[in-house]
C-alpha cells in the first residue's frame, strides 16, 4: 500500500505524507474523508498551520465539505464544488466569495483558497499532493460526468419544495 492507492473498502485512517505533515485518509465505497494541515496566510504574509477536515459522499456528488478547526470552537464549514477545486489545481477559477488558484510556497506546490464572507476574508495555502490524492479518491467513487446518476432528483426537488 505504499502508493496510497488501494481498494475502495479502506475503513481505518491511514497516514499519508511526510512525518511532519501527516494526512489521514479514510474511505469506503460511498465516502472519503481526510484531515490535513493547511496554512492560514496572515496579513504580514506569515502562515499559521490549521487543521482541516475534508469530506465527500456520493449522496452529494458535486460537493466537498471542508471544516476548518479554529481553536476550541466548533469547526467552520465551507462547501466547495468538487469541480472548482479540481480546476483550481491548474488555473485560477471562482467568482465572488470563493476563488482558488495554483501556487508555490517555499518550493512546494499548493492550492490557494481565498474565502470572503460578511465577517472578513481568509487566504489558505493547501499542500497540493494530499489534496490531489483526496480528489482522486472522490473520482474513484463518482467519476466525472456521472454525478447526476448518484442523485435522487425527485427527493431533492421534494425537499426544496416542501421544506419550510
Amino acid at each position: 500500500m505504499g502508493s496510497g492507492r488501494g481498494p475502495l473498502e479502506h475503513s481505518k485512517p491511514r497516514p499519508w505524507g511526510p512525518d511532519d505533515e501527516k494526512v489521514w485518509l479514510t474511505m469506503n465505497s460511498t465516502t472519503v474523508s481526510a484531515e490535513l494541515v493547511l496554512r492560514l496566510v496572515v496579513p504580514d504574509r506569515a502562515t499559521v498551520p490549521l487543521l482541516a477536515g475534508l469530506s465527500y459522499t456520493s449522496a452529494d456528488p458535486y460537493a466537498i465539505r471542508m471544516a476548518f478547526h479554529v481553536g476550541n470552537d466548533e469547526p467552520v464549514e465551507w462547501i466547495f464544488a468538487r469541480e472548482l477545486l479540481t480546476v483550481g489545481i491548474v488555473r485560477r477559477v471562482g467568482d465572488g466569495d470563493v476563488q482558488v488558484w495554483p501556487a508555490r510556497s517555499d518550493g512546494e506546490r499548493t492550492l490557494n483558497i481565498s474565502l470572503t464572507s460578511p465577517f472578513g476574508q481568509a487566504l489558505f495555502e493547501v499542500p497540493l499532493a494530499p489534496l490531489t490524492e483526496f480528489l482522486h479518491r472522490t473520482y474513484e467513487i463518482v467519476p466525472a460526468g456521472r454525478e447526476s446518476s448518484f442523485m435522487d432528483l425527485d427527493a431533492e426537488l421534494s425537499n426544496m419544495l416542501w421544506s419550510s
